[in-house]
């Protein structure tokens, strides 16, 4: 079977995690856009077509809690994984509250992880065919009443 690789977004104010698990998910076959901030992620989701973004929460300046939720206003269909070494329940379940797909803490199970980006990008896909399908149905219902 061939993978299809997954567009991903790592959001992370720590360069040298961000640079060792881009590696480590590139090494599993995914495509892996780095960012350093909440700015320049929102920025990188205008121009590239990103399927799942992993979010780390605290960051300086616009933390990931108010880049989930740009992301879900601008960007619903992208799916969210938030990532922290300091997150605390109340942290998760707003995360959740707010849309993200899933919550992992630092340092996070690399098996784990990859297994919540396919859930991720699961859930993306269906949600895209079902707009298609919605689509589809509504030309259909139209195209008959021409």
């Amino acid at each position: 079977m061939i993978k299809i690789a997954t567009h991903i977004l790592l959001v992370d104010d720590e360069r040298d995690f961000v640079e060792m698990l881009s590696l480590r998910l590139q090494e599993a076959g995914e495509k892996v856009t780095p960012a350093y901030d909440g700015r320049m992620a929102l920025d990188l989701l205008k121009k590239e077509n990103i399927e799942v973004v992993i979010l780390d929460i605290k960051m300086p300046g616009m933390d990931g809690i108010q880049v989930l939720k740009e992301i879900k206003t601008r960007h619903p269909l992208v799916e969210v994984i938030l990532l922290t070494g300091h997150g605390t329940a109340e942290t998760a379940v707003e995360g959740m509250r707010l849309g993200a797909f899933d919550y992992l803490m630092k340092p996070a199970d690399f098996d784990e992880l990859t297994a919540k980006l396919q859930g991720a990008r699961q859930k993306k896909e269906a949600q895209e065919e079902r707009i298609r399908k919605a689509e589809a149905r509504l030309l259909l219902r139209k195209g008959g009443n021409i």
